[in-house]
């Protein structure tokens, strides 16, 4: 009787498997995150990420990430910038940056851009908005910022 038990045990956890999460599992796709202040200093500057598989051309899907950033302070508050860029990495891998181009208020603007030919899997992916400046290509610092593992 114990053995049959047992036996009955095995297979219903072979059979009804628990569905563990593992922490470096691909995110599904589409997503959206929101980016988030990376200092205290600007409790107004927000923004948004979309992520999704588009099919632009006859070869394989890419991946398309478009930013929409709110309320941040002008990219020159952070040294000699005059625009704002995405930013998109793998850490120690790969990473993409593309422009962001204001609307056309001329107070406060809001920031929107995006990349549609990644082709790397979106797996660890860090979102940022960073200051740039078009001249030098020179980056500034984080903004706004979050990761792919809070995409929902």
């Amino acid at each position: 009787m114990k053995q049959f038990i047992l036996v009955l045990i095995l297979l219903g956890a072979i059979i009804v498997k628990p569905n563990i999460p593992k922490a470096d599992t691909l995110k599904s796709l589409p997503c959206t995150m929101v980016l988030e202040p990376v200092k205290k200093g600007y409790p107004n500057a927000k923004g948004a990420a979309l992520l999704y598989k588009v099919k632009l051309t006859p070869s394989f899907p890419r991946t398309s990430i478009s930013i929409h950033a709110i309320h941040l302070p002008e990219p020159a508050t952070f040294g000699e910038y005059d625009i704002f860029e995405g930013f998109a990495f793998i850490p120690n891998e790969i990473s993409w940056r593309f422009k962001l181009f204001p609307s056309p208020e001329k107070d406060d603007p809001t920031w929107a851009g995006r990349i549609d030919d990644i082709t790397a899997a979106m797996k660890n992916v860090q979102i940022q908005v960073r200051p740039s400046n078009s001249k030098t290509e020179k980056l500034g610092p984080p903004v706004l910022s979050n990761s792919i593992k809070y995409c929902k």
